[in-house]
């Protein structure tokens, strides 16, 4: 597979400033594999042995089938590895390392598989860029916050390229990290208290308003999903 599949312009991700700039990186490789996966790729004999083994997990199965992409290419990979699945797993009857090998299958995702790989050589990319050029660091302790999930693989993956750097990295993330848990945990605190019936008539604010989702992302480093709009709190009521 090429690498310049998952080339990551770091600069640009972080001059948007809106959310967690990892997620954003994140949300580009996945993207990039979807659409690598449902072109050319699908072809690649390489490709389809591994597609056939792996599999893909419902959120990237869901990701194949929007935004317009065509279905033939999912067909295609989806008859391939239903042969497969058919010949290895349904042929006879299951036994203990059949089973094991259907847990696996259940776990495993060929877009999942080159996420976090990507990902760990843009968060290079993001050290160095931190280490060798002052404007990039400004650009990147203005962030708005980074996610939970991706705090953890920042402190994970950034030893190395920062050396000497990285205990100042860090603290400079963590205080992304915890300012920004600390304003959502105020909003919660704001939400809560408008069920309360004292505060009947008081406007809620906007931030107070989608705490919840927004808590949500923070902690999974994916978007609430929800049928109907839940984040406007009543002004006053049962605070149960």
């Amino acid at each position: 597979m090429k690498e310049n599949i998952c080339t990551i312009p770091v600069n640009e991700v972080f001059e948007v400033n809106d959310g967690c700039p990892i997620c954003r990186m994140r949300n580009l490789i996945e993207s990039k594999y979807v659409d690598y996966i449902t072109g050319p790729a699908m072809m690649e004999p390489d490709i389809r042995i591994e597609t056939n083994r792996l599999g893909f997990c419902e959120r990237h199965y869901s990701m194949m089938l929007t935004a317009g992409r065509a279905r033939l290419p999912v067909a295609l990979t989806l008859e391939s590895h239903m042969i497969d699945i058919r010949e290895k797993l349904l042929a006879k009857k299951p036994d203990k390392k059949m089973l094991e090998a259907m847990k696996e299958l259940e776990e495993s995702c060929f877009v999942c598989n080159y996420i976090e790989p990507h990902l760990a050589r843009a968060i290079e990319t993001v050290c160095l860029s931190y280490k060798n050029e002052p404007e990039f660091r400004r650009l990147y302790e203005s962030q708005p916050y980074i996610c939970m999930t991706h705090y953890r693989m920042i402190v994970q993956n950034a030893k190395k390229p920062l050396g000497k750097d990285y205990d100042s990295f860090v603290e400079a993330t963590r205080k992304l990290v915890s300012r920004y848990a600390d304003s959502l945990q105020d909003n919660i605190t704001t939400f809560r208290d408008a069920f309360d019936y004292r505060n009947a008539g008081n406007p809620v604010p906007q931030e107070a308003r989608n705490c919840i989702e927004r808590t949500i992302e923070f902690l999974t480093s994916r978007p609430a999903v929800t049928k109907q709009n839940n984040s406007e709190a009543p002004a006053g009521g049962s605070n149960q």
